[in-house]
């Protein structure tokens, strides 16, 4: 397998001109890792909307649950994936077919024939990152913990996302 590789660039307008997300695997566990990503990201401006089908029908953190990405009723930007990667393709199908731009596969989450597929339907995808901490670096959050973020800027966390 290839050493991924994604130009700062890319994800910081990703972070930037992204709005609607849908999270396929959000948890309503607050203890799981999509639960805080999403409550993390809406707490930046972002609109999550949960998919899964365990919970479809209900709402989680203000949002509407949906079974999958061809029952949510507007406009998807970006697909963020927490699930094993068994289970990209059948998403990634998904997100070609609802016009999603981007699909991003969280940490762990790696499926490259489907991501040449995807790209190959005019979608950008990032594979093995986390929009939640991708955010917090570039708006020097993570900085607060001790963490070298490995980039030097004077600009403010305003700066990254303004809502």
């Amino acid at each position: 397998m290839e050493p991924l590789y994604y130009p700062e660039w890319l994800i910081r307008r990703i972070l930037r001109d992204t709005n609607i997300i849908a999270m396929v695997g959000a948890s309503s566990n607050w203890n799981r890792p999509s639960y805080f990503a999403m409550k993390y990201l809406q707490s930046k401006g972002y609109r999550i909307i949960p998919v899964n089908p365990t919970i479809s029908g209900t709402k989680l953190l203000g949002e509407n649950v949906y079974a999958n990405l061809k029952d949510i009723p507007e406009k998807i930007e970006m697909v963020d994936i927490f699930q094993k990667s068994e289970r990209v393709p059948e998403i990634v199908d998904d997100a070609i077919s609802i016009d999603a731009k981007i699909v991003w596969m969280q940490l762990t989450v790696r499926h490259d024939l489907a991501a040449k597929k995807a790209e190959k339907a005019g979608l950008t995808v990032i594979m093995d990152r986390c929009p939640k901490i991708e955010f917090g670096r570039f708006s020097g959050e993570l900085g607060w913990n001790g963490i070298n973020t490995r980039l030097i800027t004077s600009r403010r966390s305003k700066e990254i996302r303004t809502n």
